[in-house]
């Protein structure tokens, strides 16, 4: 299984912070967003290589991080050819990138670079295993009116997938994607198909809303403390919760 990290957007809501450094690189706790990430994947044991995908703007910043970060498992930075919010690929672009410019052509973690969680990446990982399926990652807002800010899912008896809406205005559930997906390899040629449709790359969820009318994508329902750093707010929640 191969990693692969989102980190190629320009994060424009969180200006100042942002404009000339990278969101994942921000400070909580002490380091920075991503190393969190890696550290939570660095415990699935059959992770080969951790790819982080980012910009023509930022690959410096994340080539001089990597220099001076211990990483347990092979870390590559890949640049998207990017230069602005105007010209970015999008989840689904990155990912059918780097995809395609590494040859991948086995199992996948995808995980967006922006988000901090306390759940087990090894049982998440034991549960994909076991449904031999897709997974998405849940965690229950609990408020229909901060659902309308998420990637909003509705399940199934079975936890099946079986809507999946960005950002409702009247959302039908309180389940938020949490921005990490397994994907077994049978995937790999689906993201393909959908690109070449000229389906929307810019959300993972538009994706996964395509691929569960033709793949089972099970959902993995998380109560552990999630955040999505969308804001300043939600950066100092995040840094008040790991400090603490």
């Amino acid at each position: 299984m191969d990693a692969i990290v989102l980190a190629a957007g320009y994060a424009t809501r969180l200006y100042p912070l942002t404009k000339d450094k990278p969101k994942p690189l921000l400070d909580v706790a002490g380091k920075p967003i991503i190393e969190h990430i890696i550290r939570k994947l660095e415990k699935i044991g059959e992770i080969n290589k951790i790819y982080i995908v980012t910009n023509a703007k930022f690959e410096q910043h994340f080539k001089d991080w990597l220099k001076n970060f211990d990483a347990e498992r092979p870390v590559e930075i890949v640049n998207d050819g990017t230069t602005s919010n105007e010209d970015r690929l999008g989840a689904l672009g990155d990912l059918h990138y780097i995809i395609q410019e590494k040859s991948i052509n086995g199992d996948i973690i995808l995980i967006a670079g922006d988000n901090l969680f306390d759940l087990s990446l090894p049982e998440v990982h034991n549960y994909f295993k076991k449904r031999k399926s897709n997974v998405v990652v849940l965690h229950d807002v609990k408020d229909m009116e901060l659902a309308k800010q998420y990637g909003i899912v509705e399940i199934d008896h079975n936890n099946l997938v079986v809507n999946f809406v960005e950002k409702p205005t009247s959302p039908q559930s309180t389940l938020a994607s949490t921005g990490i997906y397994m994907f077994p390899q049978k995937t790999i040629g689906l993201i393909k198909k959908y690109i070449s449709q000229g389906n929307n790359p810019d959300k993972t969820g538009n994706f996964i809303e395509w691929l569960h009318k033709r793949e089972k994508v099970s959902s993995y329902v998380t109560d552990k403390k999630w955040h999505d750093i969308g804001s300043i707010e939600q950066l100092e929640r995040a840094n008040k919760h790991y400090k603490g």
